[in-house]
This record gives C-alpha cells, structure tokens and sequence, in this order.
C-alpha cells in the first residue's frame, strides 16, 4: 500500500500471510480502514460479508481471524515494545487477554454450530514496535477497525444469539479503544457517532490496494 495515499498508513504495515478466505476479507478490511478510516470501513464490510453468503459460521470465522490478528498483536507487543510504563504494561496484558478470551469464544461457538474454525493465518506488523508510539498509534487504529468490523458484520448474522455474543465483544473492543486514546493523551470518543462511506467510494479507493 502506498502511503501517500492512506488515511491511516499504520494500517498498511500489517501482513497476513493465508490463503483462506478469511484471511483475504481481513485484507481487504484493513485495506479498506487505511484508505477511507477504520470507523468509515463499516458499509464495505457489510456489502463483503453479504457477499459471501455463508451464513453465521462464515461470520463467526471473519470475526475470529480478526481475533487472531488483535491477540497475536498484543502477545508480540507485550515481548517487543520498549519503553511502556508499568500501567501502560498493564493494559497491553490486559488486552491480550481480552483478546485471548475472544478466540477461545468464538471457537467454541463455531463448533457448537458444526461449523469448522478458521486457521490462523501469520502475521507481520512493520516497524509497528519499534516504539511506544507507533505501537500505541497501530492498536488505537486496529481496534477502531474491529469495531467497524463487528457493526459492519452485524447485519448479516441470522441468530439472535450469535448476534448478542458479537455484541458483547465490540462494546469491549470500542472499550479497548477508549483506553488507548487516553493513554495517548486522546479524546476516548471523539465524535457521538461512527462515520460511514459511500459503498462505492470506498471500492473504488480500496481495488488497487487488495493482494488476494
């Protein structure tokens, strides 16, 4: 992804390498978050997911790899970044943590549903740890992304249930990233409602920039 052109670049240094479909769609919504904005991705991922037609497990799964991006993140924060103080430590533990418990939920839901859990795909994140700010900057944009991802895929999911268990993690992701624009010396909610973008405006910025 070419910087120049991106929103939010700290999004474009992340790597994915997996050949599932659930990996290409968290490209494209990472893709679509450094273009136009993590919170303005919301319409694109929707249309996505509607797309696919695969139903709850299908959604379950996306939800899941980005779970697996978001706990892998913090577990390599944790070890790599220099320079955190004890509470800033803390929170990186904590939300590794949360993000843990996600995967292990989402897991268990998809099976209980007799559907087969995504793989986990490898992950690079740039130079995203070479310091406290560009390691603070990345989860404050990542975790927008994740509740993006979650109101975009909300609409698509059938069970009752399965759209109350995603509830219950994006308002702890939105929570993660209140917590982080505090710790950055930010607004914890800055504007009283997500932005969105026009579907095809958001095609149109994120097609070039999409490896399959």
């Amino acid at each position: 992804m070419a910087s120049s052109r991106l929103v939010a670049p700290e999004l474009g240094s992340i790597e994915i390498q997996g050949t599932t479909r659930q990996a290409f769609l968290i490209r494209a919504t990472l893709a679509a978050g450094a273009t136009v904005g993590a919170m303005s991705a919301t319409p694109f991922i929707s249309k996505a997911l509607a797309q696919e037609g695969g139903g709850d497990v299908n959604i379950l799964n996306y939800a899941l790899t980005l779970e697996y991006l978001e706990s892998d993140f913090y577990t390599k924060a944790a070890k790599q970044v220099k320079g955190l103080s004890s509470y800033e430590n803390k929170l990186t533990a904590e939300l590794r943590d949360n993000e843990l418990a996600h995967v292990d939920a989402l897991t268990a839901t998809i099976k209980d549903l007799g559907g087969k859990p995504a793989a986990k795909p490898m992950f690079a994140y740039g130079k995203a740890f070479a310091s406290r700010a560009s390691y603070l900057k990345l989860a404050n944009t990542l975790e927008d992304t994740g509740v993006s991802a979650y109101n975009g895929a909300a609409g698509s999911i059938k069970s009752v249930e399965v759209l109350a268990a995603a509830g219950s993690i994006v308002q702890i992701e939105a929570r993660h990233a209140a917590m982080i624009r505090l710790v950055r010396g930010k607004a914890p909610a800055p504007v009283a409602f997500d932005p969105l973008s026009d579907m095809e405006a958001v095609l149109a910025k994120i097609k070039p920039l999409i490896a399959s």
